[in-house]
């Protein structure tokens, strides 16, 4: 009795007993204890070498994904009409967007109603309507942001995104409007002007004020670019 208690401490003093998963006990060695967490040790500095040496990439920051994301025609920030609130327009990527200056008092005017029909018609597949008020042609966009948006909302029903009145042509030409003309070296001769931007970022094309939103030409375009992959 005394000699097995005696064998049992010393046990206790060299490794740990643990239980098998038959219920007996088995004794675990300082030795085994030592590979164990040599291994666990060695795993922990491969992993941290591998990553230091390239070969695990870091995690890039979400900013960073999000501005890769977002071609650079749309990399601007614009006041929003109706209350001059900031709006960045990367949070237009991967739309289809059809790119309009506009104005109050003009002979085409009355196209607000079809680019809004155009707008919520398509919308859920991925188009945006992008009205740029302009004053540049005939003087026909007098009115403050305000008089603009109650105007367009009252008599059009205009739900699709508005910006604030800049210039569209021309040396002051607002941010998208320098991207535009860098891209096909033509600007709005009119009122109503349109440029259809595909989901990639690119101009694919641009439409006359006399072009009506419900042109066949111009739906089809807007159809065949919401339907094209990425």
């Amino acid at each position: 009795m005394d000699a097995a208690l005696a064998q049992r401490k010393t046990l206790g003093g060299v490794g740990a007993l643990q239980r098998d998963h038959n219920g007996c006990m088995k004794h675990q060695t300082p030795l085994s204890h030592a590979l164990f967490t040599g291994a666990l040790v060695l795993f922990c500095s491969s992993a941290a070498m591998a990553q230091a040496s390239g070969s695990v990439p870091a995690a890039k920051p979400a900013g960073a994904t999000a501005a890769s994301a977002c071609p650079a025609i749309l990399q601007h920030d614009f006041a929003r009409l109706q209350d001059d609130a900031p709006q960045n327009l990367c949070q237009y990527a991967g739309k289809v967007l059809l790119v309009v200056n506009t104005a109050s008092y003009c002979g085409f005017t009355s196209q607000y109603e079809g680019l809004e029909a155009l707008h919520a018609k398509y919308q859920g597949k991925g188009l945006v309507v992008l009205g740029f008020p302009s004053n540049q042609f005939g003087k026909q966009e007098p009115g403050s942001s305000k008089e603009i948006a109650d105007f367009c909302f009252n008599t059009y029903g205009v739900k699709f995104p508005m910006f604030a009145k800049s210039d569209v042509k021309g040396d002051e030409r607002n941010a998208l409007y320098a991207e535009l003309y860098k891209a096909t070296r033509s600007e709005p001769k009119w009122n109503f002007h349109k440029f259809l931007i595909d989901r990639s970022g690119k101009v694919s094309a641009s439409y006359t004020s006399n072009v009506e939103p419900n042109n066949t030409n111009l739906v089809a375009a807007i159809e065949k670019a919401l339907a094209a992959k990425m």
